[in-house]
């Protein structure tokens, strides 16, 4: 009796498990996501999704890789270590430029916040003054600051700039390429005085690129677009909470520096978050979608400057999800 007794539990336990009156999880969808570079709070919303289960909450079991100096996030992408990669505009170009066929499906930062900065000791304080002089010049990002040498007419020497300014603060070169949010402050940091600046913003010439968007290979995003979307419209609510809960994101922030050995002053960080929030909330463009015009703008100028010689057509290269509600 108590063997017989045994089986119809096992057999009940069976059917009832079979019917999902257990409420059995459906399988996760998992993803590599690289970013473009250490950890920091241009990237705050993907880490607070991650952290506050909005990923797993679209179906998605999310690893977030950091791009460097070793592998860059168009490199994640091409060799398949990720599945989805956060890029420039212009990096997305070139890849396509390059054979490579792949699909932006969420561009979130349509506002540029690079620059060209001088010393105005220097002498250099309009375009012209830039004429022969030695410009820091990142490899790779070269578009934005070759169309605004030729639009103002003037022909410098390009020197390769790696990531710190340090180049720039011993006399190395005469003006340095900087991003509002993360070069410039640390000049700031370093003891040099706004008034001590000539800031040329790539924007104010008609240079105003898209610049942080979500990418995949084509071929990963027709498998399955619906998790590309899913994995778009978590990082929008990653993005809000952290501009509505900025301490806390803050946090998570310093927490992932930390664990990735990378210094994590938090001045510099909060610094960072602030002035990507006044970018993306001084944004007209509808959220997630890269417009026809920036794209046809952005390619022009690249050909312009000789970054590129082809780009593939504005249908291939945008797949959007729609409104992030």
């Amino acid at each position: 009796m108590v063997e017989m007794k045994r089986f119809f539990l096992t057999l009940v336990t069976a059917f009832l498990a079979s019917s999902g009156v257990f409420g059995a999880q459906p399988e996760m969808k998992k993803i590599t996501f690289a970013t473009l570079w250490y950890p920091q709070a241009q990237f705050a919303g993907y880490y607070v999704a991650l952290e506050k289960g909005f990923y797993r909450n679209h179906g998605l079991d999310v690893t977030i890789v950091d791009a460097g100096p070793a592998m860059s996030a168009p490199d994640y992408l091409k060799s398949g270590k990720a599945d989805f990669a956060l890029m420039w505009l212009t990096q997305g170009i070139s890849v396509a430029a390059e054979g490579v066929p792949l699909v932006n499906f969420g561009q979130f930062v349509h506002n540029s916040g690079m620059l060209l900065v001088a010393r105005k000791a220097s002498g250099i304080t309009k375009p012209s003054e830039l004429e022969g002089r030695k410009v820091g010049v990142w490899p790779g990002f070269e578009a934005q600051p070759r169309a605004f040498f030729r639009r103002h007419g003037v022909h410098v020497q390009e020197v390769p700039q790696t990531v710190s300014p340090n180049i720039f603060l011993r006399g190395g070169v005469d003006a340095i390429s900087a991003m509002l949010y993360d070069e410039y402050h640390v000049l700031l940091m370093s003891g040099v005085e706004p008034d001590d600046l000539t800031v040329f913003r790539f924007s104010d010439s008609g240079l105003n690129f898209p610049e942080d968007g979500l990418y995949a290979l084509s071929s990963t995003y027709r498998a399955d677009p619906a998790a590309a979307c899913a994995f778009a419209r978590a990082s929008v609510e990653g993005w809000r909470y952290v501009f509505a809960h900025e301490d806390e994101a803050l946090a998570i922030v310093l927490r992932r520096r930390k664990a990735a050995n990378v210094p994590a002053p938090r001045a510099h960080q909060k610094w960072m978050m602030g002035h990507l929030k006044e970018l993306l909330e001084s944004d007209k463009s509808a959220p997630g979608v890269l417009s026809r015009e920036d794209f046809d703008a952005t390619v022009a100028v690249m050909k312009e400057t000789g970054v590129i010689r082809s780009a593939p057509s504005y249908d291939k290269f945008f797949s959007g999800c729609g409104k992030y509600d």
